[in-house]
């Protein structure tokens, strides 16, 4: 067998693509190691959403030119090298150019093309090979039936591309429009996931809950229908989703957090400011208060439901005031966790253009307010839970002897130790007994086998 390294930068969309490669050539003769130093063939799978994934992505092809000239002085081998994702979407061209001993470049949509990419490579003539296209039949279609090994918990991409347009966003230039699967290919992978032992789906999209496609008597369904048939898969313990955009919570899944069991309590959902002047800006197509509202009528549907966001500080003419209504939408809507970034001009989108652009000190300042606040809330969010019972799937082993990682039903870490052997993919029983920022620990009560 060849020997395959995948490094992936960026969203869980990303992750899921990596994991779909690794499928797609298994039947090739390639296993996925964790050594980039032995690789025959090493892809670097890239995030374009700010400018220091873009760094990254350079700086880390520069390592793996020492590593793979390192192979050849010692092996004579030579090893090839794919960029993937959205920087390779982006700049497939400047790839080649500023890394000239990259030999494949492949796009999001296109990654199906790998294996007849690499076959195509002539280490006598050095030929490159790029897509970047948009294929007119979608990847889904294109891509081998099989899969292999996930663990107790996958992702399983239902929608991609995005039509919302915010001005600071590149994803509708990297992922193309708005496409949503089929429910029989979306069920279709579910059930073999599930019969690879997964106990848990996340349901991936740029816009998941745009997602919207005919069932199998031609009916539209929505997300939350497609969650309700999801869940009567038997061997499926839990479903959550990601990322969702205000617009599309409708009452049919705002009804299927209420009503079915086995989808998750947490909602991603992503704000990126308190101001409605900059909302506009960002063209979010929503206010401030339209926002709250949503979240509202979530917490009346599921009042236990934890909620996390996105934020963009020092975006093109943010104010101190606009700040401070950041400041105060955090404050009242108090976040489970969230995710927060200074504003970096992606190229090609409209808010490059704007005017008023902020100094780098006030980004950062204004940067650390918002997180640290949002730090404080995670704390308290965690704290409430010592001493409460939570039903955790057990992903994985933890650092230390006899210690497991699990995920709680809210997107927590909570680790404990147990010393049986085999509780990977469990669902246990857990006394939570101490809260952390980032983490809980527990002691198990109870374990329910699967």
């Amino acid at each position: 067998m060849k020997k395959l390294f995948i490094k992936t930068h960026g969203c869980q969309m990303n992750f899921y693509d990596s994991e779909r490669m690794t499928d797609l050539l298994k039947p090739h003769g390639y296993e996925l190691d964790n050594s980039a130093e032995d690789a025959d063939l090493i892809v670097l799978n890239t995030c374009h959403i700010r400018e220091k994934a873009v760094e990254k992505t350079f700086s880390e092809l520069g390592r793996i030119r020492n590593q793979i000239n390192l192979r050849e002085e010692k092996t004579g081998k030579k090893s090839i090298v794919a960029v993937a994702g959205c920087v390779a979407q982006a700049q497939g061209k400047e790839i080649m150019k500023r890394s000239p001993w990259v030999d494949i470049v492949v796009g999001p949509q296109s990654y199906q093309s790998l294996p007849e990419l690499i076959a195509k490579i002539d280490p006598i003539k050095k030929n490159k090979n790029i897509n970047i296209d948009f294929p007119t039949i979608p990847k889904f279609d294109q891509l081998e039936n099989q899969i292999f090994d996930r663990g107790p918990s996958a992702f399983l991409t239902i929608q991609e591309g995005c039509d919302k347009f915010c001005t600071f966003c590149v994803v509708p230039y990297t992922r193309g429009a708005e496409y949503s699967r089929p429910v029989k290919s979306i069920i279709d992978e579910a059930k073999k996931l599930i019969d690879k032992g997964v106990k848990e789906i996340t349901l991936l999209g740029q816009n998941v809950n745009a997602w919207s496609a005919k069932s199998y008597d031609k009916d539209v369904w929505g997300l939350g229908k497609l969650i309700s048939e999801l869940a009567k898969i038997d061997d499926l313990q839990s479903i959550r989703y990601t990322t969702s955009h205000p617009l599309d919570m409708d009452i049919e899944l705002l009804e299927a957090h209420k009503d079915i069991k086995k989808l998750m309590p947490y909602l991603h959902l992503p704000v990126q400011s308190g101001s409605d002047k900059i909302l506009k800006l960002m063209n979010r197509k929503h206010t401030s208060l339209e926002y709250m509202k949503v979240i509202e009528k979530v917490r009346y549907y599921k009042p236990d439901i934890a909620i996390s966001g996105d934020f963009i500080t020092g975006f093109p003419g943010e104010t101190d005031k606009d700040h401070q209504a950041t400041i105060e939408l955090i404050s009242e809507i108090k976040y489970s966790q969230a995710y927060s970034f200074k504003y970096s001009v992606r190229p090609g989108t409209p808010a490059g253009t704007f005017n008023d652009h902020i100094d780098e000190n006030l980004k950062k300042s204004r940067l650390q307010e918002v997180q640290e606040l949002l730090r404080v809330q995670q704390m308290q969010f965690n704290e409430k839970f010592v001493n409460s019972t939570l039903q955790v799937l057990v992903l994985r082993n933890g650092k230390k002897n006899g210690q497991y990682l699990g995920k709680t039903p809210y997107n927590q870490s909570i680790y404990f130790n147990s010393e049986y052997k085999d509780l990977i993919g469990s669902i246990v029983t857990i006394v939570v007994t101490d809260a952390f920022q980032n983490s809980l620990t527990g002691i198990i009560k109870d374990i329910r086998h699967n």
